[in-house]
């Protein structure tokens, strides 16, 4: 065979292998995946986080064919199950619902960091709670009392680095309080000891709250987001309140493993968009207070890193010390 045979024949070869590849890429993607895919949620059974994986993990598994079991890993406000997933090898079947923000003893594996960005589930609000019996029935009251007593409010939370703590401290910074942080296990412990007006006060998800706030035994102060919630209407943002240029809200997004295909991740992305607008998840949604926001995975990465840059600087501001 001379020289330009050759080459013809490698060029041929080659078009040919070219042309297998691209027309077997639809195929991998039409039998993806291949085993049952594993979604790990670093909650508790029953909470804002876990009911919201399921809902959507249920139709996940309806529209691949496949099963998607759903794995709680609770512990260290998330961060066992987040270190159980970035320690992972790329895999495309292996998924996390990662909570925000949060700030972790050390620098913990994150979004754009050893997880790979898909989805935002749902944002939302937090409630500031107090007892029904405190005598000041409004923030502004609130945040008064606390510069004339420094020594006697401090604020109920889920946990030492969570949202509500790092919302909180974000009173103390823009309002020039003291108040100092009662971390528990969880929401539901932390709500039974200020209903028991153990704790004058309280920063929660919605979940754990409203049916205490309808009942009387709670009184909402305020809103942490900049908008009101549809089932509080009456309840003032905290900026509102006077807090100007608060803002602070609570959210779960969904990730993978670093390393896996663009081509996965924009599946599941279009997947899960579709998921979270249907009737069933949109319901959950509002119980919890929240709403949702999908977008691609990259307006999540942006959003994620906007959110950890702001929550980095106030923890350097307030001279945080978590887990230390």
């Amino acid at each position: 065979m001379n020289i330009k045979r050759k080459r013809a024949f490698l060029a041929t070869a080659i078009l040919a292998l070219c042309q297998t590849s691209l027309a077997a890429a639809p195929a991998d993607d039409a039998n993806w995946p291949q085993r049952p895919v594993r979604w790990i949620v670093g909650f508790a059974p029953g909470g804002t986080a876990d009911i919201l994986t399921r809902i959507a993990a249920e139709q996940l598994a309806q529209r691949l064919g496949k099963s998607v079991v759903v794995e709680n890993r609770s512990g260290a406000s998330g961060a066992l199950a987040l270190n159980l997933v970035a320690n992972s090898q790329p895999d495309d079947t292996l998924l996390i619902t990662v909570p925000g923000p949060i700030i972790f003893p050390r620098d913990e594996p994150g979004i754009g960091k050893e997880l790979d960005p898909v989805i935002m589930l749902a944002e939302g609000p937090m409630i500031i709670v107090g007892p029904a019996s405190n005598p000041q029935h409004s923030l502004a009251d609130v945040i008064t009392d606390a510069k004339q007593n420094p020594r006697k409010w401090n604020y109920a939370t889920s946990g030492t680095g969570t949202s509500q703590h790092l919302a909180g401290e974000m009173i103390n910074q823009l309002a020039g309080t003291q108040m100092v942080q009662v971390p528990y296990k969880g929401g539901g412990q932390a709500v039974s000891d200020v209903v028991g007006a153990q704790v004058p006060l309280a920063i929660l998800g919605p979940t754990p709250v409203l049916p205490h706030i309808a009942s009387g035994a709670l009184q909402a102060y305020a809103v942490t987001t900049t908008y009101r919630l549809s089932s509080l209407e009456s309840v003032p943002t905290v900026a509102e309140a006077g807090i100007e240029g608060y803002d602070a809200s609570q959210w779960f997004a969904l990730a993978t493993t670093k390393g896996v295909s663009p081509r996965r991740i924009e599946r599941l992305n279009g997947l899960l968009a579709d998921i979270v607008k249907t009737q069933k998840y949109r319901e959950a949604v509002t119980a919890a207070g929240m709403k949702i926001a999908p977008g691609s995975p990259e307006d999540l990465l942006n959003f994620v890193q906007a959110d950890r840059a702001k929550w980095a600087n106030l923890v350097k501001q307030r001279g945080l010390k978590i887990g230390q």
